[in-house]
C-alpha cells in the first residue's frame, strides 16, 4: 500500500509539472456595430450591421510549452469570423488571422507561417483607433483599417504575409528589433510575390516609438512596393499625443506609379476611469508629378467606453475628402465593394459594442 501510494504521489508530481510546463489559451472577439457611410456611391449611401469594425471579430488558439533551459516552443492559431452573418473572415480561410509555429529563449523569438507584418503592427499601435473605427465600408462585415488605408498603400497585402520566417530580439533597454522574410514560392521566379521587412521599436515610460521599412513585389516580380513608417506615442499625463509619416513609392510609371507621403497628428484623452475620447487627422499627399490633383484629407472622432474589462462600447464620426483624381478614405477586401469614385467626399458614422473572451 505504502509503495502505491508513493508511485501515486510521484505520477501526479509529474503530470503537474507537465502540466505546468505547457498551457494552451483559446480566446476570441465579437464585434458588431450599426454603421451608416456614404462613399460617393451612385447608387447612395448605405446603412449596415457589420462585424469587426474596432476590432475584428475573431476565434483563436495559442500556447507554449517549456522545452527547459529557457526555450520554449510557441504557437498560435487564429481564424477571422464575421460575425453578422457567421462566415470565415480573410476570403474564408480557416485560420486567416495568424498561423504560425516557433521558438522563443534568450536569443528572441522565431516563428514560421502566416503571420502579421511588422510595419502592420507598427501602424496599429500608433494609430488612435488601433486601425479600426474610421475607414471601413458600411455593408462590407469585417472592413475597417483605420489609418492602415492611407499608410498601407496596397492595403490588406501588407496585414500578413504567408510562408513567411520572422525574427524579433527581445528588448535590450527599452528597445526590439524585427525582421521578417516571405516566400513567394514562384517556379523559376525567387523574386515574384517576395516580401521582406526590417523594424526597430522603442518603448520605456510614456514614449514609444517605431520605425519600420518593407518591400513587397507583385505577383509577377517586376513592380515592388516601398513604404517606411515612422511614428510615435507620448502619453503626457492628462491625454497621450500620437504622430506618424509614411512614405510608399512602387516602380510603376507615368500616372500608374506609387509616390505617396502621409502624417497624421491624433490624440487620445481619458475622460473618465472608464471612457475615452480619441481623435485624428490625416493628411496624404501625393509626390508623382505624372498625376494631378489627387491629395486627400481625413479627419475623425470618437469615444470608447468600457463595461467591464472584457467589454466595451464605442462610435465614431469621420470625413475623407479627395482631389479630383483621388479616392481615399474607405477600405475593404473586395475592391469593387462600393468603390469610391475619385473626388468623393466619404462620410462614416457608427455605434458599436466589443466583447473579448
Amino acid at each position: 500500500m505504502k509503495k502505491s501510494l508513493i508511485a501515486l504521489s510521484v505520477l501526479a508530481a509529474v503530470a503537474g509539472t507537465a502540466q505546468a510546463q505547457s498551457s494552451v489559451t483559446i480566446y476570441g472577439v465579437v464585434d458588431m456595430a450599426l454603421q451608416h457611410q456614404n462613399t460617393g456611391d451612385p447608387a447612395g449611401s448605405t446603412l449596415a450591421l457589420d462585424s469587426g469594425i474596432q476590432s475584428g471579430s475573431r476565434l483563436g488558439f495559442k500556447g507554449s510549452e517549456d522545452l527547459g533551459g529557457g526555450l520554449k516552443a510557441n504557437f498560435q492559431l487564429e481564424m477571422g469570423v464575421n460575425a453578422d452573418t457567421g462566415s470565415s473572415a480573410q476570403g474564408g480561410r480557416a485560420f486567416g488571422r495568424q498561423a504560425w509555429v516557433g521558438l522563443s529563449g534568450d536569443f528572441g523569438s522565431v516563428s514560421f507561417g502566416r503571420q502579421y507584418t511588422p510595419m502592420f503592427v507598427a501602424i496599429d499601435t500608433i494609430d488612435p483607433f488601433g486601425t479600426g473605427m474610421i475607414t471601413g465600408t458600411a455593408g462590407s462585415g469585417t472592413s475597417s483599417l483605420g489609418v492602415g488605408t492611407y499608410f498601407l498603400w496596397d492595403n490588406w497585402n501588407s496585414i500578413r504575409v504567408n510562408n513567411s520566417v520572422s525574427y524579433s530580439t527581445n528588448s535590450i533597454s527599452g528597445f526590439t528589433g524585427t525582421a521578417m522574410y516571405g516566400f513567394g514560392e514562384v517556379a523559376g521566379n525567387n523574386t515574384a510575390g517576395r516580401y521582406y521587412t526590417l523594424g526597430g521599436a522603442y518603448s520605456a515610460g510614456p514614449l514609444n516609438a517605431n520605425l519600420v521599412y518593407n518591400n513587397s513585389q507583385n505577383a509577377a516580380g517586376n513592380n515592388a512596393t516601398k513604404a517606411i513608417f515612422l511614428g510615435a506615442t507620448y502619453n503626457f499625463g492628462m491625454a497621450t499625443g500620437h504622430l506618424a509619416f509614411g512614405k510608399v513609392s512602387d516602380d510603376g510609371k507615368g500616372a500608374a506609379g506609387v509616390d505617396r507621403r502621409t502624417w497624421m497628428l491624433g490624440a487620445t484623452v481619458p475622460v473618465s476611469t472608464a471612457g475615452a475620447v480619441v481623435a485624428s487627422y490625416i493628411r496624404s499627399s501625393n509626390q508623382n508629378s505624372a498625376l494631378k490633383a489627387a491629395d486627400g484629407n481625413h479627419i475623425a472622432v470618437g469615444y470608447t467606453h468600457s463595461l467591464s474589462k472584457r467589454t466595451n462600447v464605442y462610435t465614431s464620426l469621420s470625413r475623407a475628402s479627395n482631389d479630383a483624381n483621388a479616392a481615399l478614405g474607405s477600405a475593404d477586401s473586395a475592391a469593387n465593394f462600393h468603390p469610391v469614385p475619385n473626388g468623393a467626399t466619404v462620410r462614416l458614422v457608427n455605434v458599436g459594442i466589443r466583447h473579448k473572451f
